[in-house]
């Protein structure tokens, strides 16, 4: 499958670039991160952890899929989105990451505490990347 597929299946759609959104889901993002850092990842919080901060990633990549004129309104397209940018490794992750949520929400399964705290700190190290790269 291809990003472009999901433009011909409707998941994906050619926008205007949206500054103001743009703008917003960025500074969601910060205020996000603010927030999420105050909580200790323990037994209790783990999946709620992994889960925001894979929200807070998502919305990262959605701010530069606007920036590049694109409306996306499914989450694996974001990981196609991913290839496209010719970034293999974050697109993988990104992928994975959004698996693991899924299971979180939609299948009941839960993760360890220290897998949590390992794909928190990943996923901090690939926004705060991905931010550099597209969005500064």
């Amino acid at each position: 499958m291809k990003f472009e597929d999901f433009i011909k299946e409707g998941k994906v759609r050619r926008a205007s670039k949206d500054p103001a959104l743009i703008k917003s889901l960025i500074s969601a993002v910060k205020n996000d991160l603010l927030v999420l850092e105050k909580f200790k990842i323990d037994d209790n919080t783990k999946n709620i952890a992994m889960t925001n901060y894979y929200e807070v990633l998502r919305k990262t990549i959605e701010a530069i899929a606007i920036s590049e004129g694109y409306k996306v309104y499914s989450h694996e397209a974001f990981t196609f989105f991913l290839k496209e940018k010719k970034d293999p490794i974050v697109a993988e992750k990104f992928d994975r990451f959004r698996i693991i949520r899924n299971r979180i929400n939609y299948e009941g399964k839960t993760i360890s505490k220290e897998e949590s705290i390992e794909n928190v700190s990943e996923i901090k190290k690939i926004i705060e990347a991905l931010k550099k790269k597209y969005l500064e």
